[in-house]
């Protein structure tokens, strides 16, 4: 199975003393394919701690992984690098942050595609930012020299007030 790979992975909760009660989920992982279930459990178990219900644990798997994989085929180009992928909890709403150090993109160049009437209409890819933007509410881009791409995705209102374990 993927997880119990060799590929290089760090995965650890990081505790906030500035904001009490925020939770925080951090993984640091290879841009490989291979490593996109283990990427998606990630998500998943963070999504999961926090509270999200199954729905919304769809989406934020599904729009993460399409932004990973994004990231590995056409940030890296094949070249090998690091994803830095971070979940946390802001008031009721569950934040993605994905960094990499691949090639800069411009998501807003890409517009939403055209209504396509048959299924059988669809393009082969190149659908994948428009999905990332239907299953998440908030979609940021940003990019610096030093730091590389990053980009934002925030599911708003899916994280109940209380957590399960929490009284």
């Amino acid at each position: 199975p993927p997880w119990r790979s060799s590929a290089p992975c760090r995965w650890f909760l990081a505790n906030n003393d500035e904001m009490p009660m925020s939770k925080r989920w951090q993984l640091t992982i290879a841009s490989d394919l291979h490593n996109l279930p283990l990427i998606a459990q990630f998500v998943r178990d963070a999504g999961r701690a926090a509270g999200l219900d199954e729905g919304a644990l769809f989406a934020v798997e599904l729009a993460c992984d399409e932004a990973c994989n994004n990231v590995i085929e056409h940030a890296y180009r094949g070249a090998k690098g690091l994803l830095r992928i971070a979940c946390s909890v802001s008031q009721a709403d569950f934040v993605i942050e994905i960094q990499d150090n691949g090639h800069p993109f411009d998501l807003t160049v890409i517009r939403p595609p055209k209504r396509i009437r048959r299924p059988a209409d669809l393009p082969v890819g190149g659908l994948g930012i428009h999905l990332i933007r239907t299953l998440m509410d908030t979609v940021e881009y940003r990019f610096s020299p030093e730091t590389g791409n990053h980009l934002t995705m925030i599911k708003k209102g899916v994280v109940p007030l209380t957590t399960p374990g929490e009284s």
